[in-house]
This record gives structure tokens, sequence and C-alpha cells, in this order.
């Protein structure tokens, strides 16, 4: 019976891994769409995150039924509980993901991104991705470092986010936008929303990497993801 118990975490921790890199995929096309007016790249992305979401539910139940079953304790029921918070979080990444994607098609043939801003979600979508790639590392091995690293990107992502302001409250950004003149209330409403969702991505990665450090380390610190 224990065998069996101590197989069925190793495959919610498999499943959590492909689930990330899912999200990953998702995030990284997701920008490219964003920024290329790539349709069809778009709704692939909006697509494929019923997969997503559908992984989430699968692993929620057998999270579940795992502790009605066989009643865990100690670090094995901190596995579970875990993997239930980690999965909501790569879940909402997700959503996230395919917000972005949403908003390249509503503006298609349009690019939804001012040229003058252009540069600043370049960077926003490489930290994204960024995250994304060291959430599934994390996941498949644990590696505190690489946590520390999610942090770091999660970061860069929060800086960029805040830069953003001065566009959209009719500055500057950091003298790109300087000669563009102001964005237009459409722009403004697409370039606060995807900044946001950029941010929060970041956020939910920081979430599910300061998870892996309570399992391995017993220590937890608030998430800023929940």
């Amino acid at each position: 019976m224990r065998d069996i118990f101590t197989a069925e975490l190793a495959a919610l921790g498999e499943d959590l891994t492909a689930m990330s890199r899912l999200v990953e995929s998702a995030i990284a096309s997701a920008g490219t769409a964003l920024l290329t007016a790539d349709l069809p790249l778009a709704e692939t992305v909006i697509a494929d995150d019923h997969t997503i979401d559908a992984i989430e539910r699968d692993l929620d139940e057998r999270c579940v039924l795992l502790i009605a079953q066989q009643q865990p304790v100690a670090r094995d029921l901190r596995v579970v509980v875990s993997a239930l918070r980690m999965s909501a979080s790569l879940e909402r990444m997700g959503d996230l993901a395919r917000h972005i994607a949403e908003v390249a098609r509503l503006r298609y043939p349009a690019t939804a991104v001012p040229e003058a801003l252009r540069g600043t979600f370049t960077e926003m979508h490489q930290g994204a991705v960024a995250v994304s790639q060291r959430v599934t590392e994390v996941l498949a091995s644990y590696d505190l470092e690489q946590a520390a690293e999610i942090e770091r990107a999660d970061d860069v992502l929060d800086r960029l986010h805040a830069q953003t302001f001065g566009a959209t409250l009719g500055g500057t950004v950091g003298g790109a936008h300087s000669g563009a003149g102001p964005l237009t209330a459409q722009e403004t409403v697409d370039v606060t929303l995807c900044a946001r969702y950029f941010e929060r991505f970041g956020d939910h990665g920081v979430a599910v990497a300061r998870r892996v450090v309570y399992l391995v380390t017993g220590d937890f610190a608030d998430e800023r993801g929940a």
C-alpha cells in the first residue's frame, strides 16, 4: 500500500512538471503573438488552455482522493497540499497567457503593443518566458538556486510593469515614448492589461517556487501569487 502511495505522489510531481511545460509553451507563444500580431498562434494558445485546465482538474481530484483514502500526515500531507496549490498557480499562469493571446486576437490585424513600447514588452515577454522555464526546472529538480532565480526574474517583471505606468499616465517610458504622442484610449487599456498579465504571471511563478522551497526546507514565505 505504501509503495502505491509513493508511486501516486511521484505521478503528481511528473504531471505538475508536464503541466508547467505546457504553460511554458503558452506564454512563449502568447507573447510572440502579441508582439507580431500572429492570429493563428494566438488562437492556438487560446485553444490549448483547455488542456492545462483539464490537467488541473485531474490533479485536484487525485489529490482529494489521496487525502481521503490515504490520510497522509507530516511531509506526505505537505506534498499533496502543495500539489493542489501549485496546480492552481500553474492553471492561473495558463489563463494569463491565454488573456495575452486574446488581446492579440482582438487587435488583429493591428499589433496591440504601440511601437514606442515594443522594447518594454519584448523584455516582459522574455522575463515571463524565463520565469516559466525555471518553474519547469524547479518542479523537475527541486533545485533551490533555480527557485531563487525565479524570484529575481519576477523582480525584473515588476520593474518593467512599473515602467509602463509612465505611458499609461501620459508620460514617457525611459524616453522611449518621447515624441510619439500620447497613447490612445484603446492603447492605454491594452498596455495596462497586458503589463498586468505579465506581472501576475511572474507572481504565480514565485508562488510555485516558494512551495518547492517549503517542501525542501520546511520554511515557507508568504505567497505573492496566491
